[in-house]
């Protein structure tokens, strides 16, 4: 008994620290976010700005058996880079669920219940304001998604404001929300299916699994058929960052060999994920003209979709959901978590940024609907983020 409860301290102290290694990454790269997206906003509109958005538009590549694989700086740092992004959400996902918060029925239902909360009311509020508007309502999954290291910067700087309990939920909630964007992304953004390529992504898929089987736990192994994956899903209909997601779920799933080969993935590649490929992304796709014909579009279904189904729709939804949920005791609120902070996780469960951006991108094919999106998204994100950490700084308790 005494081993064990040796070992039980063990796993806590293990788990904290991949936690605390975990959201010090979040927190840098969210300060990053904010830096990269003003200064790409700024050159965007600046006497520099056409030849800025010109290097993000130069496509390079080149065919590859009749396949065409040239596509726009943009597209790569989307389809490709961003890939290794879900590659690390998904390898998080999976450690939440095998031995962290998310581990623990009971545990796991509050961030879980208040997820779903957070996805479903601004869905729908954002369906409200587009009813009626067919060219936009596929927007309906940009306001659901919440930016895990926007929302970790923001509590990194309000310090013990901010209980270790609360942390936990929000991250563990921003990574279930991660996981329902990737689902939405899945589901109702890829373009039609092409049955012979998803035939080859299945045999990757095999191939992963005889390699767990096999005990080839190969880190170089891995890569290559991760790549072929991705080669696949690119040409498979669905979005290729999918990949990311599957090669993380397919790494190998026996405990010992498991942690090594997830701990060095994720050790090689966090560091270039949190400062070079999110930076990147939030560069490429925030580079945007803020003429006056585009800001006099801000005040439509789209951007007022957007715009509420963030500000008002997720903390409306995470803290009603949390709170009925506590309340059926189908989970439990900790004490550690007044029902005031509670809200204001909410509020800042508001910002968007990175996975919104990302939907915005798939929703539509029209430029000014997708920069109406953008520009929608980074004020409401910001809006959240100021409401957020106000409510956090002046609270008493």
């Amino acid at each position: 008994m005494k081993q064990k409860g040796v070992r039980q301290r063990a796993r806590r102290i293990r788990l904290t620290t991949v936690f605390k290694e975990f959201f010090q990454n979040q927190q840098s790269s969210g300060i990053l976010l904010v830096a990269f997206t003003a200064a790409s906003l700024f050159i965007s509109n600046s006497i520099w700005g056409n030849d800025y958005i010109k290097l993000w538009n130069f496509e390079f590549g080149t065919e590859v058996f009749h396949l065409h694989l040239k596509h726009s700086v943009t597209d790569w740092i989307n389809d490709a880079l961003m890939a290794i992004f879900f590659l690390l959400v998904g390898i998080e996902i999976k450690r939440e669920l095998s031995e962290g918060e998310l581990s623990d029925k009971k545990k796991a239902m509050l961030p879980v219940i208040g997820a779903i909360g957070g996805m479903l009311v601004p869905a729908l509020i954002y369906f409200f304001f587009n009813l009626n508007s067919p060219e936009s309502i596929s927007g309906i999954g940009i306001p659901t998604a919440t930016d895990i290291a926007f929302a970790i910067a923001i509590l990194g700087m309000l310090g013990d404001k901010v209980s270790p309990a609360l942390k936990v939920f929000l991250t563990a909630l921003a990574i279930i929300d991660d996981l329902g964007a990737i689902l939405v992304i899945a589901i109702f953004y890829g373009q039609p299916i092409s049955v012979p390529w998803l035939g080859v992504a299945a045999a990757f898929i095999v191939l992963l699994e005889i390699a767990d089987r096999k005990n080839w736990d190969y880190i170089w192994l891995y890569a290559v058929l991760g790549i072929g994956l991705w080669f696949a899903m690119l040409h498979s209909g669905i979005h290729a960052t999918i990949s990311g997601v599957i090669l993380a779920f397919m790494l190998p799933r026996q405990t010992n060999k498991e942690k090594k080969i997830a701990n060095q993935i994720e050790h090689s590649l966090s560091w270039w994920v949190s400062f070079i490929i999110l930076p990147l992304f939030a560069a490429a796709n925030t580079a945007i003209q803020l003429d006056l014909k585009l800001m006099d579009q801000l005040v439509t279904p789209l951007s007022l979709g957007v715009f509420f189904g963030l500000v008002l729709g997720k903390p409306l939804g995470i803290f009603t959901f949390s709170w009925l949920s506590h309340k059926l005791k189908i989970a439990e609120i900790s004490a550690n978590i007044p029902l005031n902070k509670l809200l204001y996780a909410g509020i800042l469960g508001g910002i968007g940024f990175t996975m919104s951006i990302f939907v915005a991108n798939l929703a539509f094919t029209d430029i000014t609907l997708i920069n109406i999106g953008k520009v929608s998204i980074i004020i409401a994100s910001i809006t959240a983020a100021t409401i957020g950490f106000l409510g956090f700084k002046f609270s008493k308790n």
